[in-house]
C-alpha cells in the first residue's frame, strides 16, 4: 500500500515539474537563446527565412501590425532601422502576428496595401496560424527582437521596445534597438538588453 502511495506521488510531481517545463517554454526567448528559423509568406508572394540573408549578421525582427496605434506611430522608426542598418548587416525582418480572423483589418491583402502605400524596403510576413510569435515570446505590437548570426546560429541579444517613446517620435530620448545594434557591430554585447515592450496586445481567436 506504501509503494502505491510513493507513486502516486512520484507520478503527481512528474507531472508539476513537465507542467513548470512547459510553461517556460512557451515564455519564449530570453537574452542568450538561439532563435529558430522559421519561413513565412511575405506581402510580395515570396517565401521568406532568416537563412536566405547569408551575407547578414543579425537581424531587427519586430512583430507589428497594420491597425494597432502604437505599430502606426512606429512605421516611419521601422523604415529608418532598415534604412540604416540593412547595408551594415542587420535589416528589419517585419512579422504580422495577428490572427486575421479576430482582426480583420491584417489580412495579407491589407498587409500588402500597408506595404505600398508605406513604401516598405523590408519584409513583412504574415505568421499564418500564429506559429512563431509564441516561439518569440511577443506579446505585444510592435515588439523587438535583436538577433547576432553567430557561427550560423541566431542569438537573441536585445528584446523589447524600439525606443523609448512608444507614441511620439520627437520625444524620444534612448534609442534602444539602435543602441543594441550599434554595440554588436562594435563587437560588443547591448548594455541595455530588455524593456519593456508597450503596444497593443496580440490578436486571436
Amino acid at each position: 500500500m506504501k509503494t502505491k502511495i510513493n507513486l502516486v506521488f512520484l507520478v503527481i510531481a512528474v507531472a508539476l515539474v513537465t507542467a513548470f517545463t512547459v510553461k517556460n517554454d512557451s515564455e519564449g526567448y530570453k537574452i542568450g537563446d538561439v532563435a529558430t528559423d522559421f519561413e513565412l509568406e511575405n506581402v510580395d508572394g515570396n517565401m521568406v527565412s532568416l537563412s536566405d540573408y547569408e551575407n547578414a549578421k543579425g537581424f531587427i525582427v519586430i512583430f507589428t501590425c497594420n491597425t494597432c496605434p502604437y505599430a502606426v506611430a512606429n512605421e516611419d522608426r521601422i523604415i529608418a532601422l532598415d534604412k540604416k542598418y540593412k547595408s551594415k548587416g542587420y535589416p528589419v525582418i517585419a512579422i504580422n502576428p495577428n490572427d486575421p480572423a479576430a482582426q480583420p483589418d491584417d489580412t495579407m491583402e491589407k498587409m500588402q496595401a500597408k506595404a505600398k502605400e508605406k513604401g516598405f524596403t523590408f519584409p513583412y510576413l504574415m505568421d499564418k496560424g500564429q506559429k512563431i510569435y509564441p516561439q518569440y515570446g511577443a506579446t505585444k505590437t510592435p515588439h523587438t527582437y535583436v538577433l547576432e548570426k553567430i557561427d550560423g546560429q541566431y542569438i537573441v541579444q536585445y528584446i523589447g521596445a524600439i525606443d523609448d517613446s512608444s507614441r511620439d517620435p520627437n520625444a524620444v530620448k534612448v534609442k534602444y534597438v539602435e543602441n543594441a545594434v550599434d554595440a554588436l557591430l562594435n563587437g560588443k554585447k547591448p548594455e541595455v538588453k530588455t524593456t519593456k515592450a508597450i503596444g497593443c496586445s496580440i490578436k486571436t481567436l
